[in-house]
């Protein structure tokens, strides 16, 4: 099956027509219109505990007018470290330099802001360093706040500087953290959310929102909303690192809500309300109270933790406020623990080290309680973030982020990309749908209404996928793994998740999807970065069958150990299984890949692997680009002549799968269906 890059760009055409429908509600970032008027009253008018809040605020050295800009500099680091302290220093004062103007009026404080900003943005042309997510998603965040505010409040910010500064987070941020941050801890992850989700408002992109909000509901890494809060009880992924963390995590993640929140949309309730769950775990925890803890690992293999950390517990950072003003004041639910965890810290002081997070809620976020039972006066805006699973042949699952305000949605499909769409099912109450009229293998794309007695939003961006792979594919787990896999197709990518010991030995574990292939040929696919863990196995593959012990030969990406567990030695192997059951053996090894491909020991970027049979005679290519290819080696196997070729992964990780995504995926041994 070959996707061709035509394909791709009209899909990506049409998706982009499909997304950009509707505009953005600006200011919309942690600030909106009612909140700047709400804060700028209550200050005026010295309304308690804003004003307490206004007065921890202003008093900060970063919400003077007077500050003295630290940098620019054409380029920060950190580990190690360049400039991040100054940078980071920097974006702070902006912000709160931006929130000064709004809610005094001195233009003093918006020259300043626009000055730092300015500057920055003419200046600073690269991130750099082991950590560069992190720092491209903390600071900078907080640059992107002040942009909004000072865009949207008649600050006399020229047209031209806006548009060197819209540049400037597209070409310069946005890069380093667009792929977000599967291989860390859930807090990095977070973080590149929260600013891709800034950028895609502030430069009113709605396909780099949708894709945060997706990211945010259905990633791969240890920052997804449930693989950082990991069940129920509200344990968090780094809750057995330390408290510091554990803490972080869950405000940035309480950062993209009330982003979503003020864009129209219900992150905040999200699987049954999970944040606060999270919220609520560690505010009890660091009050002193004893929490329920289940031993875990992380998406990345790395992290394991046997009991809740005591490190820094009872630290409190300023981050309950927001999450105590929107469960209880606005949606009028009970949460004891932040409430308590709130009204301890009250009024909070700034979000140190750093730029980690705003802090400083009393100010930005206390509100006088909503009735619930007043219902909204607009008509809400469209769904977003549909996630389309498949159930079996014939079930399609989907699912979705609530618009602010809806009663009920209505559920529509089509056949191609951006549609017409038929209407399938309506009135549905809740933010979850299963289409049940599907053919197997067909491809499908979905979009979603939201409906209220105002009236009807404009569809949600589509979401395409096949229900069940297109034939002649199929998938399967390969040999005796612990956690089940799986594979996807949704017209532009295969998607596989997997766990396994390995793809090697006497016996692999691993999934694959495949599909036959008869005599000579060739197999192509291209990884899509990120991976999340470093130890994974994946490739191409051609199979005699799917027994556990068949003979094959694979063109695998593959992490060697080094000292560093965070750094592996990425290599390209040929191996192969002569004869049923017996050991796999390496053939040829390619060079170690090299920057920019791999940087810091992850892969950070594309990569193409091909497979091709004479015969015989089985050869390995790689390539960069798709278009100058590298001969890795080959090697001499008896392999029947009708054989399986596919796609692979093995996590190496007996209770946690891994997830990689392959496109350009094309054999010359059969013709797609359509």
């Amino acid at each position: 099956m070959k996707v061709t890059t035509a394909a791709v760009l009209i899909f990506f055409l049409c998706l982009s027509q499909n997304i950009s429908a509707q505009s953005f509600i600006h200011p919309g970032l942690l600030h909106s219109k009612e909140d700047l008027e709400r804060m700028k009253k209550a200050v005026a008018e010295k309304q308690e505990p804003i004003y307490s809040g206004y007065e921890v605020f202003s008093r900060n050295s970063m919400s003077r007018s007077d500050y003295k800009m630290q940098g620019p500099m054409a380029m920060v680091g950190r580990n190690p470290t360049v400039g991040q302290n100054v940078y980071d220093a920097d974006a702070n004062a902006a912000h709160q330099n931006a929130l000064m103007w709004c809610i005094t009026g001195d233009t003093a404080y918006a020259s300043k802001a626009k000055e730092i900003i300015n500057a920055w943005s003419a200046t600073l042309t690269s991130i750099t360093g082991r950590d560069a997510v992190l720092m491209a998603g903390l600071g900078p965040y907080k640059m992107v706040l002040a942009a909004e505010l000072l865009r949207y409040s008649n600050a006399g910010w020229p047209d031209s500087d806006i548009n060197k500064t819209e540049r400037h987070f597209k070409e310069v941020i946005y890069p380093v953290v667009k792929n977000y941050a599967p291989f860390a801890n859930g807090n990095w992850d977070a973080a590149a959310m929260k600013t891709v989700m800034a950028i895609g408002v502030f430069c009113n992109d709605r396909t780099i929102f949708e894709d945060a909000l997706q990211y945010y509901v259905n990633g791969w890494g240890d920052g997804r909303l449930t693989n950082y809060i990991i069940n129920e009880n509200g344990q968090c992924q780094e809750s057995g690192r330390d408290q510091a963390h554990a803490q972080l995590g869950i405000g940035i993640l309480a950062e993209c809500s009330e982003m979503a929140w003020h864009q129209g949309l219900d992150l905040y309730a999200y699987e049954d309300n999970r944040l606060l769950k999270g919220f609520e775990y560690a505010a009890r925890y660091n009050l002193g109270n004893d929490v329920p803890f289940t031993p875990t690992l992380d998406r990345t293999g790395k992290y394991a933790h046997k009991i809740v950390s005591e490190m820094g517990r009872g630290k409190l950072r300023p981050l309950y406020e927001q999450v105590y003003n929107h469960y209880v004041k606005r949606k009028g639910l009970a949460a004891k623990y932040t409430q308590q965890a709130a009204e301890k810290l009250r009024p909070e002081g700034p979000g140190l080290p750093g730029a980690d997070h705003p802090g400083y809620g009393t100010l930005f976020y206390t509100r006088e309680t909503i009735d619930p039972s007043v219902s909204v006066k607009h008509i809400p805006v469209a769904p977003a973030a549909i996630i389309a699973e498949v159930a079996t042949s014939a079930e399609i699952k989907l699912k979705w982020i609530a618009s602010v305000g809806a009663m009920f949605y209505t559920v529509k499909r089509s056949e191609k990309s951006g549609g017409p769409f038929k209407i399938i099912a309506k009135n549905i109450p809740t933010t979850f749908y299963t289409d049940q009229q599907v053919r197997s293998g067909a491809l499908y794309y979905y979009t979603v209404s939201a409906v209220n007695s105002i009236g009807e939003s404009a569809n949600a961006p589509e979401m395409s996928i096949s229900s069940g792979l297109p034939a002649p594919w199929k998938y399967q787990d390969i040999g005796n793994v612990n956690v089940a896999g799986s594979s996807s197709y949704n017209g532009r990518y295969f998607r596989l998740e997997g766990s396994g010991t390995a793809i090697g030995g006497k016996e692999d574990q691993f999934q694959y999807a495949y599909a036959p292939m008869s005599g000579d040929g060739e197999f192509t696919a291209r990884f899509i970065p990120q991976l999340g863990s470093q130890f994974t196995q994946m490739g191409v593959m051609m199979r005699n069958g799917l027994n556990a012990n068949a003979s094959h030969v694979s063109l695998i990406l593959s992490p060697e150990a080094t000292k560093q567990i965070e750094a592996p030695g990425w290599t390209t192997k040929l191996m192969a299984r002569e004869a049923t059951g017996g050991e796999t053996v390496v053939k040829s090894t390619g060079l170690d890949l090299t920057s920019p491909v791999i940087q810091n020991g992850r892969l950070m970027e594309y990569y193409w692997l091909r497979l091709v049979r004479r015969g015989t005679n089985f050869s390995g290519y790689v390539s960069a680009d798709g278009k100058t290819w590298s001969q890795i080696g080959s090697t001499e196997l008896p392999l029947k002549k009708e054989i399986f070729v596919g796609l692979s992964i093995s996590s190496r990780l007996s209770t946690v799968t891994s997830v990689v995504r392959f496109d350009h995926v094309h054999t010359t041994a059969w013709k797609s269906s359509k």
